[in-house]
């Protein structure tokens, strides 16, 4: 599990990092311009460590079925040789599909400017710009990765089902606790990983406008890299007592501050 945790952080890492700096430095310099090479790396970086990341945690569900259902069978099947050519092939297949994606997308023309309604170099906000007829290989590499999302889900919901039977057998409540609790992040993880996702490429397009799709786009792209170690982090009990502690001492505070402003005098942090 941990060595999995490791890809997803790395993949976090890099997703935040595809995005993030560059809106940063445009908005600190108060321009949006971004070159047409560094608008395709984007893009490609963008859905190479995203389609890797829904792949890892695709993996990480075959992980939980088999620590949960095949206990005795943990090291047999998911031995370290096993799990680097899982994780090897989940970054190869994700580097091998952003590469035709976005090496489909930016051989099309664009002839309908060059402004992208996005904060970053989005490949559908870029499909919006071209001109060129040839959108067949673009729906056929779309068909590929929607066929392949799909059955990464029916994967993890098959996996999850055999899970929760697997614990409603477990006739100690503090073993179906401790199995529950080991399933949790990662359920946590691929419900927000797919909500925001789904909503942000299938959202109607009736309810579709640019400072919408830029709010959705902010959902998908930063909350779940940004929000996945905090889920993960908060099995450590350790973690959790600090996290209590400073939020305990920031509500003191926070009362402390009212009571001061109320009697007259003045509030300092």
């Amino acid at each position: 599990m941990y060595f999995f945790l490791l890809n997803l952080s790395l993949l976090d890492l890099g997703a935040i990092s595809t995005t993030v700096p560059k809106s940063m430095t445009n908005s600190l310099w108060n321009t949006r311009a971004i070159s047409y090479t560094g608008c395709a790396a984007q893009a490609f970086f963008f859905l190479f460590l995203f389609s890797t990341e829904f792949s890892i945690l695709t993996i990480m569900s075959y992980d939980r079925y088999v620590a949960i259902c095949k206990p005795l069978h943990y090291r047999t099947l998911l031995g370290s040789r096993a799990c680097v050519h899982m994780a090897a092939a989940a970054w190869g297949s994700g580097f091998l599909y952003a590469l035709l994606h976005a090496a489909n997308t930016f051989s099309m023309p664009l002839c309908r400017g060059n402004a992208v309604e996005q904060f970053f170099c989005d490949i559908p906000q870029i499909l919006k710009l071209s001109c060129s007829h040839s959108y067949l290989r673009e729906v056929g590499l779309l068909v590929i990765g929607f066929c392949l999302a799909f059955g990464c889900f029916v994967f993890i919901v098959g996996s999850y089902v055999q899970i929760f039977r697997a614990v409603l057998r477990i006739p100690s409540e503090q073993g179906r606790h401790k199995a529950f609790s080991t399933c949790l992040p990662h359920l946590t993880v691929v419900s927000l990983f797919l909500s925001t996702g789904t909503f942000a490429y299938l959202k109607p397009p009736s309810i579709s406008c640019p400072s919408l799709d830029r709010v959705v786009s902010v959902l998908y792209s930063l909350v779940p890299p940004a929000v996945n170690p905090l889920i993960y982090s908060l099995r450590n009990q350790d973690l959790r007592d600090a996290v209590r502690k400073l939020m305990t001492g920031c509500v003191s505070a926070a009362v402390h501050c009212l009571l001061s402003s109320a009697k007259g005098s003045q509030c300092r942090s």
